[in-house]
């Protein structure tokens, strides 16, 4: 199958871009014309469906799809501007104009034009320069070559914007385009290609739901072998078999109060997008009157995932709330917060040595837990905190906070370093120095 790139920027920049992908077979290249930069937002909101990953013609594009929210890291790129590809367009616009002293420059960043001028001998070429690490929109790049010009410093402009370029064109300054070089498209041609069949190797993946019935201390001495509570399990399973249909996985019976659902990880991200796990734990609720938790198990084998899917699930019996948790291939924890699907965090069991092995054998505490606790120390960059503040980041009572927190202390993970005093009653709080 092949590997759908839409391909976003200018008509002749994209052009480019799909001449030089023809002896990529394994990409199927999807145009996607602009004459401005702010269209690419339309763009994207109207076809992300149909779209594996994203090639955007330069870092304006780019940059405004992330400033929106609508990409990551992980599903798009661009080709990089090199002082090399200045050059030919010096070059250009040295012929085209018999020459100059004076010029102006966007985008390409000061280090790359230091490279350049220690590279290659550009006389007495001077350069204004009007560099930015992301997105700057062209009305702001347009007022600084028309500035420079207009004041007699510069001669020519020269732009990696297309609508800056046209602009400025139409005003009768002078303009060339720095388009990326066909060595720096390829590069991007190449990581897309490999980025694109890791994503398919990777959404092939074996996922494994599970869904265990919360059991209170009543539930289980009085329903937990009664035929009312199988007429309940009965119901879950009826919701648990209408979810297997939509996310094309099979299902089965693990035990009293516990059900799995084998699938596919592709299937099962876009339903944690869809966020329809949480509107199932409340279905499983409303007709079966039993509440229930979820995890997820990815894995590289049946075997792994269903590891994996036990060892959310042992997570999910620590939480006092009822997120979603899922443990990938790489034992890497993910609690799904909200459902919107985008609150989550992550964080792996930490690989602490047979020392701390030990240390945690007599301990009254999860490593996991400590691990949840050093992510979230670096999450909110915070060092220094109190029982308090761990309670909230872990959702759970102040009291037990405590005990965590004393624990730590003992374990010479965290150290006392003073106390606080919250009102006017009520006994000091230990403040505490994490030691991670």
């Amino acid at each position: 199958m092949k590997i759908r790139v839409g391909v976003v920027g200018p008509g002749d920049s994209v052009g480019h871009i799909l001449a030089l992908s023809r002896e990529y077979s394994e990409l199927e290249m999807i145009p996607y014309i602009y004459k401005e930069t702010k269209e690419t937002e339309k763009i994207i909101r109207e076809h992300k469906t149909e779209i594996d990953l994203w090639f955007f013609s330069g870092q304006a594009p780019y940059y405004y799809a992330r400033s929106k929210g609508l990409i990551g890291e992980e599903n798009a790129h661009y080709p990089p501007l090199y002082g090399s590809s200045l050059l030919g367009t010096l070059l250009e616009a040295h012929i085209r104009e018999g020459g100059f002293q004076q010029a102006s420059l966007d985008t390409i960043q000061e280090s790359e034009l230091d490279i350049l001028k220690n590279t290659y001998f550009l006389g007495d070429l001077n350069i204004h320069t009007f560099s930015y690490n992301e997105y700057e929109p062209a009305e702001e790049i347009i007022r600084f070559h028309k500035k420079l010009f207009e004041e007699g410093k510069t001669e020519v402009a020269l732009t990696c914007v297309q609508e800056v370029h046209d602009r400025l064109r139409e005003q009768g300054i002078p303009c060339y385009r720095v388009v990326p070089s066909p060595v720096a498209i390829k590069l991007v041609l190449r990581y897309l290609r490999e980025r694109g069949q890791s994503n398919w190797y990777k959404r092939s993946q074996i996922a494994i739901m599970g869904m265990e019935v919360v059991h209170s201390p009543s539930s289980l001495e009085e329903q937990h072998f009664t035929y009312e509570m199988k007429r309940h399990e009965l119901e879950i399973k009826q919701v648990m078999l209408d979810y297997a249909e939509k996310v094309q996985g099979s299902f089965v019976q693990i035990g009293d109060g516990l059900f799995f659902i084998y699938t596919t990880r592709g299937e099962m991200d876009i339903h944690f997008q869809e966020a329809s796990m949480y509107s199932l734990i409340e279905e499983a609720k409303i007709h079966s009157k039993l509440k229930v938790r979820i995890g997820v198990g990815y894995g590289l084998t049946a075997y792994d995932a269903e590891q994996n899917v036990r060892l959310a699930l042992q997570y999910a019996r620590d939480e006092k709330a009822s997120p979603v948790i899922s443990v990938d291939e790489n034992k890497e924890i993910k609690e799904h917060l909200s459902e919107s699907g985008e609150e989550a965090i992550s964080y792996q069991q930490r690989i602490w040595g047979e020392e701390w092995e030990e240390r945690f054998k007599g301990a009254k505490i999860n490593p996991a837990i400590v691990s949840k606790i050093e992510y979230l120390s670096r999450h909110y960059q915070k060092k220094i905190v109190t029982a308090q503040e761990v309670s909230r980041w872990l959702k759970n009572t102040e009291r037990n906070s405590r005990r965590i927190m004393a624990e730590l202390e003992r374990l010479g993970l965290a150290k006392v370093t003073g106390e606080e005093q919250p009102g006017q009653r009520g006994r000091p709080r230990k403040v505490y120095e994490l030691k991670f």
